[in-house]
């Protein structure tokens, strides 16, 4: 056991969404790799899951950053 702890950075007022607990927390408790956020308010936080699958169905569509569609939006691979 480490002699001192490091405690996850963070503070009072900041909400996270633990992935490994698959909770939301306050201040975080847990470590970085394990949470989303900081969100403003509890509620963002409860809603983290869903906030992370939306932007990446817009990163994954934005013809910006999808080298595989082509610029009539049509897939190269497929005509």
């Amino acid at each position: 056991m480490p002699l001192f702890k490091k405690r996850p950075e963070g503070k009072p007022g900041e909400w996270y969404y633990c992935l490994k607990h698959g909770r939301v927390e306050e201040g975080p408790e847990c470590r970085a790799a394990d949470r989303l956020g900081p969100y403003g308010t509890r509620e963002e936080a409860s809603h983290a899951m869903e906030t992370a699958r939306e932007r990446n169905e817009e990163w994954r569509t934005d013809p910006r950053w999808n080298d595989d569609v082509g610029e009539a939006g049509e897939d190269p691979k497929t005509g």
